[in-house]
């Protein structure tokens, strides 16, 4: 008859020796970068300032905050800085593009008209976050970001997008109030945007949804047919010197930034 193995009677086994799990530990560890030095790599400061992020307990590891000395797996671990994810992993690219008119927001088309992925380097294989109409022009982020592809373009977080729109006529101001307000379009009742008019016939939107030819329809609503499109900044990103047709890499800064909980940009 075997002998039972412990906790057999319905008690907890005892704790393994407190030596045992550092040990234990430590080889799991071993040839993992320490989380200092991590957090230094992805711009979060010197050494002497990731040490006092980590020790002022503003830094967590898959949840769990963080003390000195901790080693961590940058492609697996998630390390956050006060609830900010810290940055790149390996082998993520985020592009910037200028998209020009005329070119689709799409991978393939079977019209055979350019697409935004052919404009920047085929390899990694990115994919655009959000879209941009054939005729609208300006900033669109491509990337093999997945995650910080959901997180902006999921419905909660409000990422706003801003645009420069020149439109037929003068718009009253009556008609920019009702912009401001919400427009009811076949699909409901817009939110309110935040709207100018710097110059007769040319209005500067900015809003938080993604629908679909959304500031064409708004404007058209109001009599106000769009000419011209262009959106220039999405969230915290603009880039004015960004000529049409041409791209550049997010820099870690800006790839903080956009991680960022939509709320916690629009208090800065």
């Amino acid at each position: 008859m075997a002998l039972p193995e412990p906790g057999d009677d319905g008690r907890p086994a005892p704790d393994r020796p407190l030596w045992e799990q550092w040990e234990e530990q430590r080889a799991t560890t071993a040839g993992l970068p320490r989380l200092q030095k991590v957090l230094a790599e992805r711009g979060w400061g010197s050494r002497r300032v990731c040490d006092e992020l980590i020790a002022d307990g503003r830094v967590t590891v898959n949840g769990e905050v963080a003390v000195l000395g901790r080693r961590v797996d940058p492609d697996h671990d998630r390390v956050e800085v006060d609830g900010v994810a810290i940055g790149v992993r390996p082998g993520l690219v985020h592009y910037l593009l200028n998209k020009p008119v005329g070119v689709v927001t799409t991978a393939s088309d079977p019209q055979g008209r350019q697409t935004v992925v052919q404009l920047v380097p085929e390899e990694p294989r990115v994919f655009p976050v959000g879209r941009l109409d054939v005729e609208t022009e300006g900033l669109l982020l491509l990337t093999n970001d997945g995650d910080l592809a959901n997180r902006l373009t999921h419905p909660s977080q409000g990422v706003e997008k801003e645009y420069v729109a020149e439109v037929d006529g003068t718009v009253s101001a009556g008609e920019l109030r009702r912009l401001r307000e919400g427009i009811l379009l076949d699909d409901g009742m817009t939110a309110p945007a935040k709207v100018s008019q710097p110059t007769p016939g040319v209005l500067r939107l900015t809003i938080h949804e993604g629908r679909n030819r959304q500031i064409r329809r708004m404007c058209a609503a109001i009599g106000h047919p769009v000419r011209r499109l262009v959106r220039v900044r999405i969230g915290p990103i603009r880039d004015p010197q960004l000529a049409p047709g041409t791209w550049r890499e997010l820099d870690l800064d800006e790839i903080r930034r956009l991680n960022q909980p939509a709320q916690r940009r629009r208090q800065r």
